[in-house]
C-alpha cells in the first residue's frame, strides 16, 4: 500500500486548464467526447488509461494510509471562469502525505458530481487543487448531497459572480477552505488525470467518503450560474482503486 502511494507521488509537472488558449465546454461540438479533437494538447483525454473521473463503486482494494489537509482562512477571492466557479486560496495551507507538503491552490465546483458510486452522482462536488514545490497534482474531492444548508456555502453563494471575467477579491469576507470538508477524511484513493482539458495524467486523487450536505436553494443557486460542468465516468482499465477500510 505504501508503495502505490510513492508511485501517486512521483509525478510530473502538470499544467492546470487554466493555462490554455484552445476553448472547450460541456457540451456540443466542444464538448467531453470531442476535447481530444479540439488540440493536439487535449489528445491524453481520449487515449489516456488513467483518466478521472470514475465510478468508486469500481475499488479493487481496502487500506488507509493517513493523510492531513490543514487549511486556514484567508480573504475571499472568487471568479466565474467560463467553466466553473473558482475561490483561489494561495497561502491557505496544505494537503501532507508521506511528509511531503501539496500546498492548496484553489477550491473549485462541479455540477452534478464527477465521481458516482454505484452509478450515483451527487448535486454537487468540490474540488481542492493542491501543487507540490516540484509541480505535482494532489486534488482533494468532496461529494455534497441535499440536506442541511452549508454556512460557508452560503458566504460563497452570496458573492457568486454571474458572468465569466477576472478574480474579484471580497472586502471584509473570508473563505475558509476547512469549512467545506466533512469530520471524517477516510477517502477513496487512485491515481488519475485532471477532469477537464489537457486530461493531465498522473494526479493523486482522494475522494472522501464521507459527503458534506448543501440545502437545495443552495445547489440550484450553484447550478444556475455554472450549468452542468461534469465530465463523464471514465474506465478505470487496469489501475489500482483503494477504498477505506470498513
Amino acid at each position: 500500500m505504501l508503495r502505490y502511494i510513492a508511485i501517486l507521488l512521483c509525478l510530473p509537472h502538470i499544467a492546470l486548464a487554466n493555462d490554455l488558449a484552445t476553448h472547450w465546454s460541456y457540451k456540443g461540438k466542444t464538448g467531453p467526447e470531442h476535447w481530444a479533437e479540439l488540440d493536439p494538447q487535449y489528445r491524453v483525454c481520449k487515449i489516456g488509461r488513467s483518466q478521472s473521473p470514475i465510478d468508486l463503486t469500481d475499488s479493487n482494494a481496502r487500506g488507509e494510509v493517513e493523510f492531513t489537509a490543514s487549511y486556514k482562512p484567508l480573504p475571499m477571492t472568487i471568479w466565474n471562469n467560463g467553466h466553473t466557479i473558482q475561490l483561489d486560496a494561495t497561502n491557505s495551507g496544505a494537503l501532507t502525505e508521506d511528509g511531503k507538503d501539496f500546498p492548496l491552490l484553489q477550491v473549485h465546483f462541479h455540477d452534478p458530481s464527477e465521481h458516482a458510486i454505484h452509478g450515483k452522482h451527487f448535486p454537487l462536488e468540490v474540488h481542492f487543487v493542491h501543487r507540490s514545490a516540484d509541480g505535482q497534482l494532489a486534488v482533494l474531492a468532496v461529494l455534497i448531497d441535499e440536506g442541511k444548508e452549508n454556512p460557508e456555502l452560503a458566504k460563497i453563494i452570496q458573492h457568486l459572480p454571474r458572468q465569466s471575467g477576472e478574480p474579484q477579491k471580497i472586502d471584509g469576507v473570508e473563505f475558509d477552505p476547512a469549512a467545506l470538508l466533512p469530520k471524517s477524511l477516510e477517502s477513496f484513493r487512485y491515481s488519475g488525470s485532471l477532469t477537464t482539458p489537457p486530461c493531465s495524467e498522473g494526479v493523486a486523487w482522494h475522494v472522501l467518503s464521507t459527503p458534506i450536505t448543501a440545502s437545495a436553494d443552495q445547489i440550484t443557486a450553484l447550478s444556475e450560474v455554472m450549468g452542468e460542468n461534469n465530465r463523464p465516468v471514465q474506465a478505470v482499465n487496469d489501475r489500482l482503486v483503494i477504498q477505506p477500510k470498513q
